[in-house]
C-alpha cells in the first residue's frame, strides 16, 4: 500500500474556482485509477467555515488556520483582489507551516501572498499573467517566471486556470510515475498537457494569425525596451527594413502604428498597476515611463475615457457592489 499524501487547499476570498477544480480533480482521479487512497485532501479558509470564490459560489471548508498534519502539502489558492487577502493571520500561518516543514505551493495569484510573507525572495515563481505588472513592481526581489508553473523551487507555483492541472500532473508523475499522470490526463480528456516552460498566453502571432517575422521581432524589441519604448526608426533599422515598411506591416496586420501599439502596451500596464496596487498616480506614471503625471492623466483619459483616479474609484465601487450582492 502506498503511503497517503495529505494535501490542504487554503482558499482565500475571491479564489479562482477553475484553478481549484483543476488542482483537486487530478488527485481524485489518481485515487480512482490506483484503487486506493494515495491522496487525501481537506479545505481550509481564514475563518474555518467557508470561502466564496470569484463567481460567487460558496465552498464549505474543514478547518481554519490551525496546524496541518505532519509531512503534508499546502496549496494556497487566491484570485481577484489578492492584495486585500494578505491578512496578518494568513501570513503568520504560512510562515509557521514553512517552519514546520510543510511543502507549500500557490496557484493563480497565490504567489503574491507567499511573496508578501517573505517566502519567495530570490526564488523563481509563477503567477497569473494579469498580475505580472503589479507583481514585478511590488516584489522586485522575486524572480518572476512567466511560464505556466514552477516546481524546481522550494515553493511550487502555478499561474492558475488549467495550469493547476499541468502542475498537479507533473507532481503526481514525479511521485507515482508518468503512466499514472498520463492516465489521469486521459480521464480528464486533457490532451494539451503543458510542460513548466510553456507560455501562459497565446502568442500574438497565433492570436492574430500573424506569421510575419518582422512584426514578431519588432514586438519583441518593443517589449524588451519597455517602458521607454524604442523609436520606430530604430526598430526598423535593427530588423533591417525601412521605417515606412514597418509602419505598413503594423497597419496591415494589427491596424495600428508601431507607436500606437507601444502606447497601448504602456497604458495597459498602467491600468494593471492602478487596479492591482495602492501606488499613487504619480508613482504609476513614473513606473510606466511618463515624464509627468499630467501627461499620463491626459493620455490615459484619451485612451480609456476616464481619468486614472476615477478608474480606480469605479473599480472599487464595482467590487463593493458585488460583495453586497
Amino acid at each position: 500500500m502506498s503511503r497517503t499524501t495529505d494535501v490542504t487547499f487554503l482558499l482565500l476570498e475571491d479564489f479562482s474556482h477553475i484553478a481549484f477544480a483543476c488542482a483537486v480533480e487530478p488527485l481524485r482521479i489518481a485515487n480512482l485509477l490506483q484503487g486506493e487512497e494515495i491522496y487525501r485532501w481537506r479545505l481550509a479558509s481564514p475563518d474555518g467555515q467557508r470561502a466564496v470564490c470569484s463567481n460567487g459560489t460558496v465552498t464549505l471548508v474543514d478547518q481554519g488556520l490551525g496546524p496541518l498534519p505532519a509531512r503534508s502539502s499546502l496549496f494556497l489558492i487566491s484570485g481577484q483582489n489578492v492584495g486585500d487577502r494578505a491578512a496578518p493571520e494568513v501570513l503568520s500561518f504560512l510562515r509557521r507551516e514553512r517552519a514546520r516543514g510543510t511543502q507549500i505551493g500557490a496557484i493563480c495569484s497565490g504567489a503574491y501572498i507567499l511573496a508578501k510573507a517573505g517566502l519567495l525572495n530570490d526564488r523563481r515563481a509563477a503567477i497569473h499573467w494579469s498580475f505580472h505588472d503589479s507583481f514585478e513592481e511590488t516584489f522586485p526581489d522575486v524572480q518572476l517566471c512567466k511560464n505556466v508553473f514552477v516546481t524546481d523551487e522550494a515553493f511550487v507555483t502555478a499561474s492558475g486556470g488549467t495550469a493547476a492541472t499541468d502542475m498537479m500532473l507533473h507532481l503526481i508523475g514525479e511521485a507515482h510515475g508518468t503512466d499514472l499522470a498520463v492516465a489521469i490526463a486521459d480521464m480528464m480528456v486533457y490532451s494539451g498537457v503543458r510542460p513548466a516552460n510553456a507560455a501562459q498566453q497565446i502568442s500574438l502571432q497565433a492570436r492574430h494569425g500573424i506569421r510575419n517575422p518582422h512584426i514578431a521581432e519588432a514586438i519583441r524589441l518593443l517589449n524588451e525596451s519597455a517602458p521607454y519604448y524604442l523609436p520606430t526608426s530604430e526598430i526598423a533599422r535593427t530588423i533591417g527594413i525601412s521605417t515606412r515598411q514597418l509602419e505598413r506591416l503594423f497597419q496591415k496586420h494589427l491596424k495600428v502604428s508601431p507607436k500606437r501599439f507601444a502606447i497601448d502596451q504602456k497604458l495597459t500596464r498602467a491600468r494593471n498597476l492602478l487596479l492591482q496596487t495602492e501606488r499613487s498616480v504619480s508613482e504609476i506614471a513614473l513606473a510606466c515611463g511618463y515624464e509627468s503625471a499630467s501627461h499620463f492623466i491626459r493620455t490615459y483619459q484619451n485612451r480609456f475615457g476616464v481619468t486614472p483616479h476615477n478608474q480606480r474609484l469605479c473599480s472599487a465601487g464595482t467590487q463593493a457592489a458585488f460583495q453586497r450582492a
